[in-house]
């Protein structure tokens, strides 16, 4: 998904969804958290879907609520060049008073927060940090920042292929959860009609192999290329059916807990891509198919989109801050929240 800076573990302890612990990790000797700020214990009740959008931190849309999110994705924290310090869509500082203060506000109706690292644009911070620990220092600062024990990690594109940044992330959030026991963890990753990507697929053997608990596979449904012009929600439904073979036949888990185990993040209205077009239909088509199947929450790039362009409903290319569809302000987000 776009910033918007420009207009071998065991299945236990990969997705920890299905567990309460891991050999040899949780117990007595586990090191005591690092965090300042308490975990976030906001947690919405039940197990059914919930609606997560993605949310620009440094840039409140009228859109935010629509739908009344149980998780707003922060997006997003990245590097500023090569250094390793966590800033806010590579500009804004950690601690910027006006992100501070939107997260507040997010907060104020009992909603949670995650924060995103990576993204389409910028640099994700695994590919400047010298090491995992600093690495790991770098995320938990954001975190607590965010007053958060929720980590969304959306890699796309080279850093996606990119084995040196891949091994060093795992390293660091394998780190941090030894020393933060509540941290949630997401990889938000490039997804097909056909399934996981070949370089999805290494990331998450590249977790297992360093003992990360990941709580979800949150599949980017969105920008398949121009071959693939069709049906959209349907796309992601063949996506997701994909996938969930995928990850039961990596990790050898239940039908159930995979599909428990997996998100759904569509990108609304007009695509990046020429020809793919996401409707109103196809939101309400993901939702239902997401209830249906358990599947942990749907999401979409994102509530500031979510609003019919300025001037007029069609648009030729992908806008960073409105649809591009025919629609009512926060209408996708209601669509979503089912």
């Amino acid at each position: 998904m776009r910033s918007l800076r420009r207009p071998a573990a065991g299945i236990g302890c990969l997705i920890a969804f299905a567990a309460t612990g891991c050999s040899g990790q949780g117990g007595p000797d586990r090191a005591a958290p690092s965090v300042t700020a308490a975990p976030d214990t906001s947690a919405p009740a039940g197990r059914g879907t919930s609606y997560a959008p993605y949310v620009i931190a440094g840039e409140p849309a009228a859109t935010d609520s629509a739908g009344s999110p149980t998780t707003y994705n922060l997006a997003f924290v990245i590097a500023d060049g090569d250094d390793c310090v966590p800033r806010w869509d590579g500009s804004h500082a950690i601690g910027d008073a006006g992100v501070v203060s939107r997260i507040a506000k997010l907060k104020e109706d009992g909603g949670r927060v995650r924060v995103s690292f990576g993204g389409a644009s910028g640099k994700e911070l695994a590919a400047s940090c010298d090491s995992a620990p600093e690495l790991a220092a770098a995320y938990g600062k954001a975190l607590d920042a965010a007053g958060t024990a929720l980590a969304d990690f959306d890699i796309e594109g080279d850093e996606l292929g990119d084995s040196a940044s891949v091994a060093v992330r795992s390293k660091a959030i394998a780190q941090l959860q030894k020393e933060r026991p509540g941290l949630e963890v997401s990889f938000t990753l490039p997804v097909m009609p056909s399934g996981l990507v070949k370089d999805s697929l290494a990331l998450l053997a590249s977790a297992n192999d360093h003992a990360v608990q990941v709580s979800t596979v949150n599949l980017m449904t969105m920008n398949y290329g121009p071959s693939y012009d069709g049906d959209m929600g349907g796309y992601a439904l063949t996506a997701a059916e994909a996938a969930h073979a995928q990850l039961r036949k990596m990790f050898g888990t239940s039908d159930a807990t995979a599909w428990r185990g997996m998100a759904l993040t569509s990108m609304i209205g007009v695509n990046d891509v020429e020809g793919e077009t996401f409707t109103l239909a196809d939101a309400a088509e993901v939702r239902a198919f997401a209830e249906e199947k358990g599947i942990a929450w749907v999401s979409m790039w994102s509530t500031a989109r979510d609003r019919q362009c300025p001037d007029g409903a069609g648009q030729a290319e992908a806008a960073t801050d409105c649809s591009g569809v025919a629609q009512d302000p926060g209408a996708f987000g209601k669509a979503f929240a089912g």
